[in-house]
């Protein structure tokens, strides 16, 4: 990050608060050619900070071993490659054309009984008795380490998501997908809010964005977001009473090797036009975290209210908020309180250590925040610094039970605002 881009940062979270969500003017989305053009710092500047998607080109992917190992010469998946590397995995494929709740329902198949339906679904001029089924949310990285089929592009690595939950070595928020023509995703935003990434190692898709806040007008007299937004359902004012004062969708159509950057809090709908193989990361940063802040605090207020008339002893109510916070988000407020520890602690060891002989040279959390700079840091530590204090003056943090955090979180305010002073003179 350099000094203009850090200036501008600074004053645009002073005067919001958080990343801004408006909508494009005319409905245009930027087409990113080249990087020998285009820095980190433009994108930090024009698509993160006013939470703005864009496409870039092919070009980004070209050097990615899985765009030469895992398609073929006329651009279809390579089946036989696939089949030796990873034949014996289990994977969680989901059936587009069940819906369950408001979303697809799962099972776990081995990827070699995937392929072979694939293949025949093919052969069956797309079609199936067992439906249109779709490999999602493959943690593929973590399963197979040492299969390097991807690095992850400069503009998305301030990654705190996969940062944190590395350092649990528990789980991650990368994904592969792998799905026939036909296949697709209902209407959603991703998890935590967070931005998203998606590159398409062959075939297309077409992408439906609404600009965050769009989906209020989408909602049914419920308050429930529909499954299929182009579903004719939603022209009915008895059922969808809003739906006509909501912006048309930004139209996406995504070719092979191209990357969408989806912005923070943006619902979408994603169709596979051919069959599609692409790799998918969820992130948060410093541009989005108070974002994903507001998020929880809306899921805890939703919790609140749905077992307010539950018959639960006052001592324990607040705690079965949290419990029911984590098992739907997959994070409770302590838990978060722990993100942010994992977050600051890094980069101040970074702005106060320097990257050491041992860490120089690794693909690590500590090597991606040196790489981005001392004024990146700093920054983080700033956005970081504003949600900790707004968790920590949370009435909901309060009435937990804080003694088992450590350091805690007045201590952990303490060191940052300490280490950004230092860092500034």
């Amino acid at each position: 990050m350099d000094r203009a881009t850090f200036a501008c940062s600074t004053a645009f979270f002073q005067d919001s608060g958080s990343s801004a969500p408006g909508a494009l003017p005319g409905g245009h989305v930027d087409f990113i050619d080249k990087a020998d053009s285009f820095s980190y710092s433009d994108f930090f500047r024009d698509y993160l900070i006013p939470n703005h998607p864009c496409i870039f080109s092919a070009k980004f992917t070209e050097d990615w071993s899985s765009r030469r190992l895992w398609v073929t010469r006329d651009g279809t998946p390579d089946f036989e490659h696939l089949l030796r590397e990873f034949g014996e995995a289990v994977v969680p494929v989901a059936n587009c054309d069940v819906r369950e709740y408001n979303s697809n329902p799962k099972e776990q198949l081995p990827f070699k009984e995937f392929v072979r339906y694939w293949r025949e679904f093919i052969g069956n001029g797309h079609r199936s008795s067992r439906g249109c089924l779709y490999l999602k949310d493959w943690h593929l990285s973590r399963a197979f380490p040492e299969q390097d089929v991807y690095s992850t592009p400069v503009y998305f690595s301030s990654d705190w998501l996969n940062e944190y939950w590395d350092s649990l070595d528990v789980d991650d928020f990368r994904f592969v997908y792998m799905g026939p023509k036909g296949s697709w995703t209902p209407f959603h935003a991703d998890v935590f809010r967070s931005y998203s990434w998606s590159a398409n190692i062959c075939g297309r898709k077409k992408w439906l964005l609404y600009p965050a806040g769009q989906e209020e007008f989408l909602k049914d007299l419920h308050g429930n977001l529909p499954f299929d937004v182009t579903a004719p359902i939603l022209q009915d004012r008895n059922v969808y009473p809003r739906s006509n004062q909501s912006q048309p969708p930004l139209e996406i159509l995504q070719e092979a090797g191209e990357i969408v950057f989806i912005p923070s809090g943006w619902h979408h709908q994603v169709y596979n036009l051919e069959d599609t193989i692409s790799i998918n990361h969820n992130w948060v940063n410093g541009c989005n975290v108070s974002i994903m802040w507001c998020f929880l605090q809306d899921e805890l207020a939703a919790v609140q209210r749905e077992i307010s008339q539950w018959k639960i002893p006052r001592e324990d109510w607040h705690l079965q908020c949290q419990l029911i916070l984590k098992s739907c988000t997959g994070i409770d407020y302590k838990e978060f309180y722990n993100f942010l520890k994992v977050i600051v602690e890094n980069r101040i060891s970074v702005l106060e250590k320097g990257l050491d002989e041992e860490t120089s040279g690794k693909k690590n959390s500590k090597a991606a925040i040196s790489g981005l700079g001392m004024l990146h840091a700093v920054f983080d530590l700033q956005r970081a610094g504003k949600v900790l204090t707004s968790l920590i003056s949370n009435e909901d943090f309060q009435k937990l039970d804080l003694t088992s955090l450590s350091p805690s979180p007045e201590v952990l305010l303490h060191h940052l605002k300490a280490a950004i002073d230092t860092a500034l003179l």
